[in-house]
């Protein structure tokens, strides 16, 4: 997953130029080969089942279309908005403004690294688009006996967001094998960063910085593909761990729709624990409810808008902060036409 700004993008509205703006990206795009609908709904494109509708919405299922849309949308002053799996965000009830873009592009190969892409000398590199699934890709990789990505097999979400996010889990993280990413800057072309140029710290990067960003900073930027070096090794083993990590996952995560954990852990603790210790767990607002399997978890029982998420969001990190004197910092993104910037509530120290 990558995204746009955190608001709609000022003087962009669902009508006038906007609408118009639109009707004429929707035109250019169909030539392309895309199938733009408007008024998406997006809680089908989300893990958490819970959005508002997109004006615009078109499926990219090549790195060539999503490039040539996003193109076409900075040449148009149509703001964008690009969904991978659609885990680890929330959208909006009002949905998105602009054009959102569904990243279908899947395409993972063993191979020599492109030319101008940073790699070791004379050892192949995993390459996959940005719109692969990352256990997807965990698994490919197991299945070639390499080792590296299994920690992975348990985590949901794409190859983008996880380059952007900086995802991990049992200890490990994606900065500890990605040798570069190719990402794209609308209208301004595209760059290879390496992790170090990436300036990856604990469920961050450059990019998500970049991305959270007020509207007006610049092009948001929008991982296209990613090469991994991994090392061989004895695919029983490396398929064994990944299981052990699978059976870890089932036992302590729900399974009702989230979109993963919703506050990073604080140092030296643990954002589930914390709200577990203050009396939360459990807890319900509309059809949103703090798992009672996982403390960090926020799942939809099958009406929660994104009102209710926030809501409780609000109150896990209001009551955590007074009891605790802790601030938990929202690990997953807020996308679309939210009233407030950020939506979530400011602690005062």
């Amino acid at each position: 997953m990558s995204a746009d700004r955190l608001a709609p993008t000022p003087g962009f509205e669902r009508s006038g130029a906007g609408r118009a703006a639109l009707e004429d990206f929707a035109v250019a795009a169909t030539s392309l080969g895309a199938k733009p609908l408007p008024d998406e709904p997006l809680a089908r494109h989300t893990t958490f089942r819970i959005g508002g509708p997109a004006d615009l919405y078109a499926a990219a299922d090549s790195t060539a279309l999503l490039e040539a849309l996003l193109e076409l949308a900075a040449g148009r002053s149509v703001p964008f908005t690009v969904l991978g799996g659609g885990s680890n965000v929330l959208i909006a009830d009002a949905g998105v403004r602009g054009l959102v873009i569904g990243n279908g592009c899947r395409e993972m190969r063993l191979g020599e690294p492109p030319a101008g892409a940073p790699g070791r000398a004379q050892a192949p590199q995993v390459i996959a688009d940005s719109g692969a699934a990352l256990a997807g890709l965990a698994r490919w990789t197991i299945r070639q006996g390499l080792t590296g990505l299994e920690w992975a097999v348990s985590v949901p979400g794409t190859v983008g967001g996880t380059v952007i996010g900086n995802a991990g889990a049992h200890g490990c993280d994606i900065a500890a094998n990605l040798a570069w990413a190719l990402v794209a800057y609308p209208g301004q072309g595209q760059h290879y960063r390496t992790a170090a140029e990436l300036q990856y710290a604990y469920r961050t990067s450059l990019l998500k910085r970049e991305l959270a960003a007020p509207a007006g900073s610049g092009p948001a930027p929008v991982v296209l593909r990613a090469g991994f070096d991994l090392e061989a090794g004895d695919a029983s083993a490396i398929a064994a761990r990944a299981e052990t990590y699978l059976a870890r996952r089932r036992a302590t995560q729900p399974v009702e729709p989230s979109a993963g954990s919703v506050f990073r852990n604080p140092p030296g603790d643990h954002a589930g624990r914390l709200v577990e210790a203050a009396g939360l767990k459990g807890h319900q607002i509309g059809g949103a409810q703090i798992s009672p399997r996982h403390a960090n978890f926020i799942v939809n029982t099958g009406t929660a808008c994104a009102a209710d998420v926030l809501a409780l969001i609000n109150l896990m990190r209001e009551r955590v902060y007074q009891q605790f004197g802790v601030e938990l910092i929202p690990e997953i993104l807020f996308l679309g036409d939210w009233p407030d910037h950020p939506p979530y509530s400011r602690l005062n120290p």
